[in-house]
């Protein structure tokens, strides 16, 4: 049984993908829907179905998806959790088509300017409801965010918190490993902190990677937050920018190879299943 933990799906005739129009991003160029992923991903039992963009009308549409098709069991969506009225829009998603199958909320905060914005008296009164609502919060950071993100998981015990992508680590180069690394083994040192191993193949070389370059970099997160805070994430569609379905999970299991059973088990299946309430 494999639960994937981070994937996504468009319709461009419902809604632009602005983050897609450039050249190199021709493979994404069109729309990706649920039955896409069940063609592409036999042996997936359940998913996560996460937002791409920072648009309130998509998450309810992510939810209803949840509620027509068997294989998501859960939704990580967006709301505006500076806003106000925060609790109040939670609850209205709660309330709405497939509003029990909302389990977490992110932001794309890898765009905002400020690296101190987790740090933001606003957000993290966001955060604390997401926490009361027992909701959990997926962290689309960069490396030198991480140090905000620490400070935030600190701060917010009992929020729970997933760190997406490893915080995009600079596989193909132009960025310090020891300091990236410094940062992972910071922020998982706090137990309200899980890592999906998701999103790696787009930080390496899209054309020549393989499972050998990952291995460093997925050597850090096993050894900072040990295979029972690990969860498996393929981010497809995003990932066949660098490769197909079946070679990100290949290389996944090759990363995983050497682990116990109990261990392979905690990382493809149980620990999405208990951060996201998966059933």
């Amino acid at each position: 049984m494999i639960v994937d933990a981070h994937h996504h799906v468009w319709d461009l005739s419902v809604r632009d993908q602005d983050w897609i129009t450039d050249p190199p991003m021709g493979a994404l160029r069109r729309s990706f829907g649920v039955a896409d992923l069940v063609a592409v991903a036999p042996g997936v039992t359940r998913t996560v179905l996460v937002q791409t963009v920072t648009v309130a009308d998509e998450t309810p549409e992510l939810l209803a998806l949840a509620e027509e098709h068997e294989i998501i069991g859960a939704v990580v969506g967006w709301t505006d959790l500076t806003s106000p009225a925060v609790a109040d829009e939670l609850d209205a998603l709660a309330d709405g088509v497939g509003g029990r199958w909302l389990r977490g909320v992110r932001h794309q905060v890898q765009d905002e300017p400020d690296p101190e914005w987790l740090c933001r008296a606003d957000v993290r009164r966001g955060l604390t409801e997401l926490g009361r609502q027992g909701l959990v919060y997926d962290l689309l950071i960069r490396p030198h965010q991480l140090p905000a993100a620490r400070r935030t998981a600190v701060a917010l015990p009992d929020v729970g918190f997933v760190l997406d992508h490893c915080a995009k680590p600079p596989i193909a180069g132009g960025g310090s490993f020891g300091e990236w690394a410094e940062g992972i083994r910071s922020l998982a040192a706090h137990e309200n902190v899980t890592c999906k191993v998701s999103g790696l193949v787009t930080e390496a070389d899209w054309r020549t990677w393989t499972a050998a370059d990952l291995r460093p970099w997925f050597e850090v997160v096993l050894d900072a937050f040990g295979p029972e805070r690990l969860v498996f994430g393929s981010d497809w569609p995003v990932c066949l920018l660098a490769a197909s379905y079946g070679e990100v999970l290949d290389a996944a299991r090759e990363l995983a190879a050497d682990l116990s059973p109990a261990e392979r088990h905690h990382l493809f299946t149980a620990t999405a299943t208990a951060v996201y309430g998966l059933t």
